[in-house]
C-alpha cells in the first residue's frame, strides 16, 4: 500500500475519532497520534489532510451538504462523512492530486471501511463536486500547507 493512501486512511480514521468524540482539538489529534503512531514519512501527508479538514470543515460541510441531497450529513454513517471531507479537501487544495485519484481513494476506503453501498455512496457525491469544480460553479482554492 502506498504511502499517501496510508495517510489518506489515518486521516479519516483521525477524523472520524474527533468527530465521535466532537474534539477536534489538537490535543484529540496528539492523541490519536500517541495511539496509532503514523510513521515518519507519512507524517506531513497526513497531518495536512487532517489540519486541513479541520480549518475548512465548514466549508467542506456546506459543499457536502448542497452535494448530497436527502442526507444530512449526521445522518451519514461516520466512515462515509470523513472519507467524502478528505476527497473534498483534496479536490478543492490539492492542486498536485488529480481528481480523478482523490475520487478513487475516497471510493476504495468507503469500500474497506464502510458499508456495502458506501463505495456508489461517495462516487455520486464525489463525481458531483468534480463537475461542478469543472464547470466552476465551486472555487477552488489556492494551496495551503
Amino acid at each position: 500500500m502506498g504511502n499517501r493512501r496510508k495517510s489518506r486512511e489515518l486521516a479519516m480514521q483521525a477524523l472520524f475519532y474527533m468527530d465521535m468524540s466532537q474534539d477536534d482539538s489538537n490535543e484529540m489529534l496528539e492523541r490519536f497520534c500517541d495511539n496509532f503512531s503514523p510513521p515518519e514519512k507519512m507524517l506531513p501527508f497526513f497531518l495536512n489532510l487532517v489540519k486541513g479538514v479541520i480549518r475548512e470543515k465548514g466549508e467542506i460541510d456546506s459543499i457536502l451538504k448542497r452535494f448530497s441531497d436527502h442526507w444530512k450529513l449526521n445522518r451519514m454513517s461516520c466512515v462515509d462523512r470523513n472519507t467524502m471531507r478528505v476527497a473534498i479537501y483534496e479536490l478543492l487544495y490539492c492542486h498536485d492530486i488529480p481528481h480523478k485519484v482523490s475520487i478513487n481513494e475516497a471510493i476504495d476506503m468507503g469500500k474497506k471501511f464502510g458499508s456495502k453501498e458506501s463505495g456508489a455512496f461517495i462516487n455520486g457525491i464525489l463525481d458531483s463536486i468534480r463537475i461542478a469544480i469543472e464547470k466552476k460553479e465551486i472555487h477552488v482554492k489556492d494551496t495551503i500547507q
